[in-house]
């Protein structure tokens, strides 16, 4: 389906696409740091509609083409002094970025969803089961963690790279693109240059916003622990999580799982913090699982 532009009773708006049947039960996807929605690829949301479920992927605030938060500028300097801990001003929070998830769904009249998040979007499936459980029919938390600074750790050799610009041009945008997605992806299997170098682009036609990733980040690096909340969770869950992720280290998935009671771990050896073709089905199964228990309870 086309497009489609949802304001919300906040004003934001949440640029999205729909595939499947709306009477189908729901998938709600939450993409990651500074990723559009066409970073959930096109065969992942095709296996979730053959598997009997409406899927519903958008741009998360400050990404592709949705609301930019311009007025609300960041230094690199404040990000780095949020990563170490320093307080600094956020122009946003988490539970902001959930906030738009139900005020999509709302949109859209979808009552209840299953909400599947990868890495920062799995930190914000998480905070939306937190804050309105009875709207969150499952969760699958995807290459993500809790919050817990001791858990799910950032390789220190990432850090460098993820502040340095990434240039202004279409091609300078592209380059780094492949740059990072050797720097962080799986070493179980090869980069799919062609793959990256056409998403990529798509991703700065789209509309690449710098500075609104610099914003994602402070609302990540400002996040709270959020174990003793998902301890409280009596949702469907499942935790998924490459065990060779240098962006997100396995502690992450491995405590959001020992977190949240009954969650289902799903480790993947040589996965990074991508999604190779290799893993596809793996990842839907695991959505699929978690989402199907949800349905065997009621």
């Amino acid at each position: 389906m086309p497009e489609t532009i949802a304001t919300l009773p906040s004003g934001v708006e949440i640029c999205h696409e729909t595939l499947g049947d709306p009477a189908d039960p729901t998938i709600l996807l939450v993409m990651g740091l500074g990723c559009p929605m066409n970073w959930w690829p096109v065969d992942f949301c095709e296996a979730l509609v053959a598997e009997g479920f409406h899927v519903v992927r958008f741009d998360n605030r400050d990404t592709g083409r949705s609301t930019r938060f311009r007025d609300h500028r960041v230094r690199r300097g404040d990000v780095v002094k949020a990563f170490v801990g320093r307080p600094v001003a956020v122009p946003y929070a988490l539970t902001d970025m959930a906030d738009d998830g139900f005020g999509l769904m709302d949109d859209l009249g979808v009552e209840r969803a299953h909400v599947v998040g990868v890495s920062m979007g799995g930190m914000v499936a998480q905070t939306m089961a937190i804050a309105r459980p009875e709207r969150v029919l499952s969760l699958t938390s995807i290459m993500s963690t809790t919050g817990n600074r001791r858990v799910g750790w950032q390789h220190p050799r990432l850090m460098a790279g993820l502040l340095k610009p990434v240039g202004r041009t279409r091609d300078e945008y592209v380059a780094r693109s492949l740059y990072t997605a050797k720097a962080i992806g799986s070493p179980g299997w090869d980069v799919d240059e062609a793959m990256v170098l056409e998403r990529a682009g798509e991703t700065f036609d789209r509309g690449w916003s710098g500075s609104g990733v610099l914003r994602q980040m402070l609302a990540i690096l400002t996040q709270p622990d959020r174990t003793p909340a998902l301890r409280t969770l009596d949702v469907p869950a499942c935790a998924v999580h490459g065990l060779a992720d240098p962006m997100v280290h396995s502690s992450g998935g491995r405590a959001t799982a020992g977190a949240i009671p009954g969650a289902e771990l799903v480790t993947i050896p040589h996965m990074g913090h991508d999604m190779p073709a290799a893993t596809r089905r793996t990842l839907v199964d695991a959505v699929v699982r978690t989402a199907r228990r949800a349905h065997a309870a009621a």
